[in-house]
């Protein structure tokens, strides 16, 4: 039986060097280490985006759903190692996206993450968010593992 796992934000913080307000991801569950899990951003009217995106019809930017989509892969990678602050994870190519839907303050952003393929340190994902378990927007991702 493969074993999941799920990480809160605590253990979020110190698997990826991000911060606020560029940490995308509250949580990560059923993470099945190196191969998949599902994110999770609470968008909340606080976000700094939202002053200029747009200040009477606030909207997600795509790049930074595209943004939580790779960092939700982050963990998924680093997941698989024993020693997380050796390695790291830099995002190379995005590829296919599409923007299906505006996603807004109030919604949950569910980002589904599922590993292509790999290439000795060279990860590819199919990436898909969602809200109310309608699809807001995908993309393939392609991330390279440094360790250091």
């Amino acid at each position: 039986m493969v074993q999941k796992r799920n990480f809160d934000i605590n253990q979020i913080l110190q698997m990826l060097p991000h911060r606020p307000p560029m940490l995308l991801v509250d949580r990560v569950e059923d993470v099945v280490a190196g191969e998949q899990g599902v994110g999770i951003k609470n968008v909340t009217i606080n976000e700094p985006f939202f002053k200029g995106h747009f200040p009477d019809n606030p909207i997600m930017p795509g790049v930074l759903q595209i943004e939580a989509m790779a960092q939700t892969c982050g963990v998924v990678v680093l997941a698989a190692f024993k020693d997380k602050s050796k390695v790291q994870t830099l995002l190379t190519g995005v590829d296919k996206v599409r923007f299906k839907q505006k996603v807004v303050p109030g919604d949950v952003l569910t980002l589904q993450v599922k590993k292509l393929q790999q290439l000795k340190n060279i990860y590819k994902f199919q990436a898909t968010a969602l809200c109310q378990g309608k699809m807001v927007s995908e993309a393939v991702l392609t991330a390279m593992v440094i360790t250091q």
